[in-house]
């Protein structure tokens, strides 16, 4: 899964499943755009991908704010000459019950994961075109599949980012860019820390293969996608879940 010569934007790439996935793309060789509200923590980032011999950008961005992807964005080709791969990966949860989540929940959760990842594609998809190569990357959730009680809003933004990849794949499959999805499950993160211990104990009783998943179990399946390996899968969803989820 060589990726030398290309480049990738990473949303969200300041901790968790996306820190993951800017690491391992520098390692497979990729120059890595790195994107998210934390400055300090891109740089950091930015630092260790260097120190093992990489080479990373971090381009500040919150994915709520059009103005920010557009620019940030523009930023980043204009720093690397084009984007190769967009990981988009940012996202928020607004946890409560349906009679009574406030829209203001609502609106954001569906603002970050999902409208923010259809401006990302709209954004780069041009640097795509350009070079006939492209691959789009969307993580969703095993909730976008299965629903979650307290999630409305979070597992419709997780559909909703299925529907928008299947929707971009037949769009741009004859220019030679792939639009892919991921849907991870339970997986070990600063957004399931909180849920505490027992939690993570009852929730790992559900999973088949017996445990939570990592960042880097996420990660290796991003890479796989973004490589030419993939080359012939496009609107596809690969399932990233222990067996949470079957059939």
């Amino acid at each position: 899964m060589n990726l030398e010569g290309r480049v990738a934007l990473v949303t969200g790439a300041s901790q968790g499943i996306g820190h993951a996935c800017a690491l391992r793309l520098a390692r497979q060789g990729a120059s890595v755009a790195v994107a998210a509200r934390n400055q300090q923590k891109l740089d950091e980032l930015t630092a260790a991908i260097a120190a093992s011999g990489g080479k990373a950008a971090s381009f500040p961005m919150d994915v709520a704010d059009e103005d920010q992807i557009k620019a940030a964005i523009k930023s980043a080709i204009s720093h690397f000459g084009k984007i190769d791969i967009l990981v988009n990966n940012a996202g928020i949860t607004r946890d409560q019950l349906v009679m009574r989540m406030k829209r203001a929940d609502w609106d954001a959760v569906l603002n970050t994961n999902l409208t923010s990842a259809y401006l990302c594609i709209q954004s780069v998809i041009p640097s795509m075109l350009k070079q006939r190569w492209g691959r789009i990357i969307n993580v969703t959730s095993v909730f976008g599949q299965m629903g979650q009680a307290g999630q409305a809003n979070y597992a419709a933004s997780k559909a909703g980012l299925i529907g928008l990849t299947m929707a971009i794949a037949r769009e741009v499959a004859s220019r030679n860019i792939t639009s892919n999805a991921i849907a991870p499950g339970f997986i070990d993160t600063s957004m399931t820390a909180a849920l505490g211990d027992d939690f993570k104990q009852s929730a790992a009783k559900q999973i088949p293969l017996g445990r939570v998943g990592t960042p880097e179990d996420i990660a290796s399946a991003v890479a796989f996608l973004a490589s030419d390996e993939a080359s012939y899968i496009t609107g596809h969803v690969l399932n990233v879940n222990g067996g949470m989820l079957m059939g």
